[in-house]
């Protein structure tokens, strides 16, 4: 295995170092927040956090296309010192938390319109002093220091959360998202459901947003698969971001995240319920995933061969089709070419032009596999799903994977599961949760194991996060997961009304 030896920003040019280093996201929080916010002091913790600043607008996302012009054409070993840059010393790990939730009418219940969309935005940056990021004259998202808020392609409203140093502050910064976002809301009759499938809306009264990229995977989803609009416009998740330390801790975290996914999978399942009707899964939004499309999603059984490192990340990379590039402030349709392609000039959609390192950025955020490689590693299994459990999602993998012991206990305990064994629990859990047969016993048993390791891995950090962890340890006891409470509340007290979901769920 070729280990790379140095993980500082990539040296071999002053162009992609200069660059590197400016992306580089290893700051810490500003916050010193414990880990319940009581609601009469949000509005003084706001009022101290955004006070004095600026409101600015700027570009859409990815913003800077044309301000790296590259020196010399990017090769494959740029690409893999890319991935190798994010590597940290582990006193600057952190912790990214990324969720979804839907937002809807009260009285109707139907899905936010764009327009209603454009309102919120704009009334949180006003109100909360956030900057506006636009895609033409179209408001899209917003950006306030290392927390952004964006748009899924259904309009599903996303927080992609600060790199945190604790727990407590990934939980006091859900807390006050949401404090904001309903400071908003509330007064336009909006409010937002913590579920990972929208529960009763079809796709035809899904709104589309008005993102150049999701127009071009809208029209190619249905070439590769049955479900990737499903996915576009009809799913929420909730994800952490996590750091690792060199190439061969990258290795062992992606290892234990992919062996673990159908686990959290579990614990977090809460999609039970399509267009009004239970759908028969416990987690609607990882069975969409089997077939979004293969050639960029999955279990990627190549992570445990011996030969796995940041180059075979690149090289597995360069030959997923890509989406599009961004040009001059439009996205461009590049669907059927590689970035293979586009290293050797050879895009038809920009004949002989050569990529950027933000163009090999661009293409790994539409790479979908259950843990994703960046320059950091995103566990990418679970269901959206109220407040609480937006919390315990990172508490889970924290515990596993920013603790030596947890993270050699987990590899242990997966060490000769199969990869017919792992592709199992991926195409079963969804339907039937810790429930799930596994060797001579149930998943739930697994489960119980994890679980534990998650819980010591916390305790031995020293910051009193264990009990983050609360949420899931009663789905763990008694093997039942928050979808199936949700379906004995609909064949129970709701008699049978989905809509009921939208008040149990309401953040």
């Amino acid at each position: 295995m070729a280990v790379v030896s140095r993980c500082a920003a990539c040296t071999r040019h002053d162009f992609m170092r200069h660059k590197l280093e400016r992306r580089a996201c290893v700051s810490s929080s500003s916050w010193n927040c414990t880990e319940k916010v009581k609601a009469s002091d949000k509005k003084g913790i706001l009022a101290a956090a955004f006070s004095g600043k600026r409101r600015v607008v700027v570009a859409a996302s990815p913003p800077t296309e044309d301000a790296v012009v590259a020196t010399h054409p990017l090769t494959k070993q740029d690409l893999v010192d890319y991935l190798a840059s994010g590597c940290k010393p582990k006193d600057k790990w952190r912790i990214g938390t990324e969720h979804e939730k839907f937002g809807f009418e009260f009285g109707s219940l139907r899905p936010m319109k764009y327009e209603q969309i454009a309102e919120l935005l704009n009334g949180i940056a006003e109100r909360f002093d956030w900057e506006k990021i636009m895609e033409g004259d179209k408001i899209i998202g917003l950006k306030q220091g290392k927390q952004s808020i964006s748009l899924e392609p259904g309009g599903q409203f996303e927080l992609s959360g600060a790199p945190l140093e604790t727990l407590h502050q990934t939980c006091a910064e859900v807390n006050s998202h949401l404090y904001q976002v309903k400071a908003v809301a509330e007064e336009m009759g909006i409010g937002f459901l913590g579920i990972g499938f929208q529960p009763k809306w079809g796709l035809k009264d899904i709104p589309i947003m008005p993102k150049g990229r999701y127009e071009i995977m809208r029209n190619y989803m249905p070439k590769v698969g049955s479900l990737g609009l499903d996915m576009m416009f009809r799913t929420c998740t909730v994800q952490v971001n996590l750091d690792f330390s060199s190439e061969a801790d990258m290795i062992r975290k992606f290892r234990a995240g992919l062996a673990l996914q159908p686990i959290a999978t579990a614990l977090f399942a809460n999609s039970p319920f399509t267009e009004g009707k239970p759908n028969g899964f416990v987690s609607m939004r990882s069975q969409i995933w089997t077939d979004t499309d293969k050639d960029r999603t999955g279990m990627l059984p190549f992570v445990f061969g011996d030969s796995f490192g940041f180059e075979q990340y690149v090289d597995y990379a360069l030959d997923v089709p890509m989406y599009f590039v961004y040009r001059k402030h439009k996205y461009l349709n590049c669907t059927g070419s590689t970035f293979r392609d586009f290293l050797g000039g050879r895009l038809p959609c920009i004949p002989g032009e050569l990529p950027t390192l933000n163009d090999w950025e661009n293409h790994l955020t539409t790479i979908f596999p259950e843990v994703r490689l960046k320059r950091y590693l995103e566990m990418r299994g679970a269901d959206g799903g109220p407040w609480r459990r937006l919390c315990a999602l990172p508490a889970f993998w924290v515990g596993l994977l920013y603790d030596e012991i947890s993270l050699q206990g987990v590899l242990d305990l997966t060490a000769d599961w199969t990869p017919e064994e792992r592709q199992m629990l991926r195409n079963k859990v969804p339907i039937t949760g810790l429930k799930t047969p596994f060797r001579d016993g149930l998943l739930k048993h697994v489960a119980e194991d994890v679980l534990k390791l998650s819980k010591d891995g916390l305790e031995r950090r020293g910051f009193k996060e264990s009990g983050f962890l609360n949420e899931v340890a009663e789905v763990v006891r008694t093997g039942v997961t928050p979808a199936e409470r949700l379906l004995e509340l609909y064949h129970g007290k709701w008699e049978q009304s989905v809509d009921h979901v939208f008040e149990e769920l309401l953040y």
